[in-house]
């Protein structure tokens, strides 16, 4: 089993579940991008959805190297999406990749997009085939690499939505102590 299959499960299996949870409900997204004034409705918004988890299953399911340039090119996008809506100093309160979750944009997206943007450009050079032919021959290492992704999916929830959110309020307690008790 080649070593980028659990990046090339998580990659594509975020793109799916992103995708569909926006093809579901494009409300936020819709918000996030009106916010940064990009004209969008929900049509507009489903069908870009659509084709962001068709490509998380093409490159689970097809793979090669032009797909997996894409989902890379898709991770990029994001990061440069989070940076303008940071840069822009309006309140998005999601991008909806999540759902309905409230998570202001934050560094550690860009991070975490830029991160995977490397990680996919690895498998599209060193192991570009489908993610999930990697996981047909090895039985019990297949199982333990699909579990590892989906703590690796967990995580990137967490960073993705938890850590943005407790920054934030860490940094409003942060000033509010310094509001009232004044700078030590």
């Amino acid at each position: 089993m080649p070593a980028l299959t659990s990046v090339a499960l998580l990659a594509s299996s975020l793109l799916l579940l992103a995708g569909a949870m926006k093809v579901v409900d494009p409300a936020m997204t819709v918000g996030a991008l009106r916010a940064l004034r990009v004209p969008a409705g929900p049509g507009f918004v489903r069908v870009g959805a659509a084709a962001e988890g068709a490509l998380g299953v093409a490159a689970l399911v097809v793979g090669g190297r032009l797909l997996w340039v894409l989902v890379a090119c898709s991770y990029a996008a994001f990061a440069v999406f989070v940076i303008a809506a940071i840069r822009a100093g309006t309140m998005v309160g999601s991008c909806g990749c999540f759902g309905r979750e409230d998570t202001p944009p934050h560094w550690s997206h860009v991070v975490l997009n830029l991160a995977i943007t490397l990680a996919v450009l690895a498998v599209a050079i060193w192991s570009p085939g489908a993610a999930l032919a990697a996981l047909r021959w090895d039985g019990g290492l297949g199982a333990l690499v699909v579990a590892l992704t989906a703590l690796a999916m967990y995580l990137a929830h967490a960073t993705f939505v938890e850590l943005p959110r407790t920054l934030v309020a860490g940094r409003g307690i942060a000033a509010s102590h310094v509001t009232t008790h004044g700078a030590s």
